[in-house]
């Protein structure tokens, strides 16, 4: 691209994992950071993934200068390709889980005792220099981290939750201490000389089991970018002047000819040149039936063949392929930015200067109008302000809820990977419905079977059996389930023959029997009743029939089966102002008839995943809040492009991975409930908020002293502290309250 100015740009957009992040407030450090950046187009840094989408001008700018400006602050970045950079990250997420887990075990063993000492035995000898030598590490070593971040913070100009813990266990562990050493300070002046280890201790173990609660969703970070690049085969047998060579994937070129075997991963786009065979394209479909495959056709890279061999020339290679635009479009959609930002670090970013500035202003007044009793009064005012300030019970508010919210979701068959999911299901207005697996069982099975002549004898039914047997086609376990589920035994035949894309058989006593597609039976027997087969097909079933030379024995209709609860639950979320659409990839005919089945009136058929995605995107510019329901491979692009992800417990591993809830029985009705559940956590949080302010919004002016010139009313750090608890113990009481809603 080339500028007015004559200048050749160069545009390039990249994801990258980032490190050193702690918060939302630091994902908009980071973000800022990188846009300041000269050559740097936008940025958008996602703290959920971890990740940052910079489109970027190469000739003004590079990825190892961009790391360089955010390691001077503490953040980093991790940079090679997608897959080396994807391992590196989440090596370091399991090393940081690791070492959390690890630091808050330690400090709360050694927190035990500080507060029962300090709650309780107080006056035993020697109490607070044992509180003090048992605070020292849980601090300075294990709780560390919070200090660094905070100065990590400060050097980027914000405050997050981390410069709140530092600073009110900071200033609370320094007065404790200087009380320790100079107890007669307070003597002197008729007071006695309070120390607050215990509450410094406690704050940092609770914060650390918050710290653990949101660590332990991103050690189980998703892996879906991994497995979809693990469809592709490492290696490649390809013709060469007649001879077959093996090369590496990366050293294919389009029109290069291509042997496929039967099992084989397809490595690239293509045109099938000759042979015959089966392939499963349901990571692109999400339809269980694998697909016929002659000349002429296409194939994609990712799809796996069944059975048969067959040569393809290469079309699209490397990044062009429909796998790597899948990967592509996933990555995107999980990096893109996270619409609901974490509102505790958003308060807390306002709070933090708001209670020093009270506590500087406290401790001036009181110095001024103090009296000779002033500076006594100004140090336990100011350090009574900061310690009724304690972010102890915002630091609970939300992970406690999240807590409860996650166990009893778990406790329903509903798994939720992250509290962003908790806060934005309560809002869904939409929600999109994969047919195949989703509203359906997902499982091919024979839906009528109809004997014709009164031909329904055992023997015909031993020897459809015995074909099917014998059958390699997708839909032959269906018919040979059915029968075995009646009883019926298979027979010995011979001369058992597949023809491929047309059905199988087989010769019994001298005679030849059939089972195969409509259109093939037909040029065999010539006549077969039409009217049954349409009336079935336009049903959006498929249909084989079974038959003789000379006439068709059975007509067979094999279809999807809808799951039970699917029209209740769908009717359920219509109830409650929800519109509900169903994408698939199957045929409209078919796609019509299991929509009117379940209530459904918005219907979008025959549809590839990125078709699924941009239909989301579609929803989403015209206000909706999205929430995407499915089960396969096909799925993982719309649902990491959805606001909201919910997958089908007994469906892919990918779609489970990009889904932030998973179904785990996959019924439908559990879906209805996760939003509830969702809308019920939400309110425990804005009132575990609303309790965790209240006690400041109250304690603060009266730890500054604002009674004292009327009823000489001073608070007490000890009353403070307790207030602090007070605070801390309600948050936790009403999210436990969540429980029996």
């Amino acid at each position: 691209m080339e500028s007015e100015t004559g200048i050749q740009h160069n545009i390039k957009t990249l994801v990258i994992p980032v490190t050193g992040m702690t918060c939302a407030a630091c994902a908009s450090s980071v973000e800022n950071i990188l846009h300041k950046q000269n050559g740097v187009l936008a940025s958008s840094v996602n703290f959920a993934s971890e990740s940052a989408k910079i489109q970027f001008d190469t000739n003004l700018t590079s990825p190892e200068f961009l790391q360089g400006k955010l390691q001077a602050i503490g953040y980093g970045l991790i940079l090679g390709t997608p897959e080396k950079a994807k391992e590196q990250q989440n090596l370091i997420k399991q090393n940081h889980y690791r070492t959390l887990k690890q630091n808050l075990i330690w400090a709360s063993i050694l927190t035990l005792p500080v507060v029962i000492i300090g709650m309780f035995l107080m006056d035993m000898p020697y109490a607070n220099w044992i509180e003090l030598v048992l605070t020292t590490p849980v601090l300075l070593w294990f709780g560390r981290q919070f200090f660094v971040n905070a100065l990590k913070q400060t050097r980027a100009g914000s405050a997050n939750m981390d410069t709140l813990v530092a600073l009110s266990t900071g200033i609370a562990f320094l007065f404790s201490l200087y009380n320790t050493l100079f107890p007669e300070f307070w003597h002197h002046r008729g007071l006695h000389a309070h120390v607050y280890y215990e509450a410094a201790a406690v704050v940092i173990v609770f914060i650390m089991l918050g710290k653990l609660l949101e660590e332990n969703a991103k050690a189980n970070t998703s892996t879906a970018i991994k497995k979809l690049m693990g469809l592709q085969p490492k290696t490649v047998l390809i013709i060469d002047n007649g001879v077959e060579k093996e090369i590496a994937i990366a050293d294919v070129q389009v029109s290069d000819r291509i042997l496929i075997r039967p099992g084989d991963k397809i490595p690239v786009d293509g045109k099938v040149l000759s042979g015959n065979s089966f392939v499963d394209e349901s990571m692109m479909s999400g339809e269980p039936l694998p697909v016929e495959k002659s000349k002429g056709s296409k194939v994609y890279s990712g799809t796996v063949n069944q059975q048969g061999s067959f040569k393809f020339i290469a079309e699209k290679v490397g990044d062009e392929t429909f796998l790597a635009q899948i990967i592509q479009l996933v990555q995107e959609a999980q990096g893109s930015k996270a619409p609901v930002q974490k509102l505790v670090d958003k308060i807390a970013s306002i709070f933090v200067p708001i209670v020093l500035g009270i506590a500087v202003v406290t401790f001036i007044v009181w110095m001024i109008f103090g009296g000779e009793n002033a500076l006594t009064h100004a140090l336990l005012t100011s350090v009574s302000v900061l310690v009724i300030a304690c972010p102890c019970a915002l630091g609970l508010a939300t992970p406690t809820a999240i807590m409860v919210g996650v166990g009893k979701g778990a406790e329903n068959g509903i798994l939720i990977k992250d509290a962003e999911s908790l806060e934005i299901a309560h809002r869904v207005n939409a929600i999109i419905l994969d047919k195949t697996g989703t509203i359906t069982e997902g499982k091919p099975s024979v839906s009528d079977l109809i004997w014709l002549n009164d031909s329904a004898n055992e023997t015909f039914k031993s020897i459809l059996l015995s074909l099917e047997s014998l059958s390699t086609h997708p839909l032959a376990e269906a018919v040979t389930q059915y029968l075995k589920s009646e009883g019926t035994k298979p027979l010995t035949l011979i001369d058992f023959e597949n023809i491929v894309g047309k059905g199988i058989q087989a010769t019994f006593e001298g005679k030849k029997y059939f089972v195969g597609s409509p259109k093939w039976i037909e040029n065999i027997v010539k006549t077969i009743d039409n009217k049954a087969v349409i009336s079935l097909e336009k049903s959006g079933k498929t249909v084989v029939l079974f038959a003789t030379e000379v006439q068709v024995i059975a007509i067979i209709a094999i279809t999807d089966k809808i799951k039970s609860t699917s029209a209740e639950a769908i009717q359920q979320l219509q109830k409650q102002g929800i519109d509900v659409y169903m994408l698939t990839g199957d045929n409209a005919l078919t796609a019509e008839k299991v929509a009117s089945q379940v209530g459904i009136t918005n219907v979008q058929a025959g549809l590839l995943p990125n078709d699924k995605a941009l239909f989301i995107k579609q929803l989403q510019k015209e206000g909706k809040v999205v929430a995407m329901v499915g089960d396969g491979i096909n799925d993982s692009q719309a649902l990491a492009q959805a606001d909201i992800s919910i997958a089908m417990g007994k469906g892919s591993d990918i779609a489970m991975d990009v889904a932030k809830m998973t179904i785990i029985s996959s019924d439908l009705l559990k879906i209805p409930n996760a939003l509830k559940l969702s809308r019920q956590t939400v309110s425990t949080i804005h009132q575990n908020l609303f309790w965790a302010f209240i006690y400041n919004l109250i304690g603060i002016p009266l730890a500054a002293g604002v009674l004292f010139p009327f009823n000489g009313f001073l608070l007490n750090p000890m009353i403070a502290g307790a207030a602090m608890a007070l605070s801390s113990v309600s948050v936790v009481s009403n999210s436990i309250r969540l429980k029996y809603r």
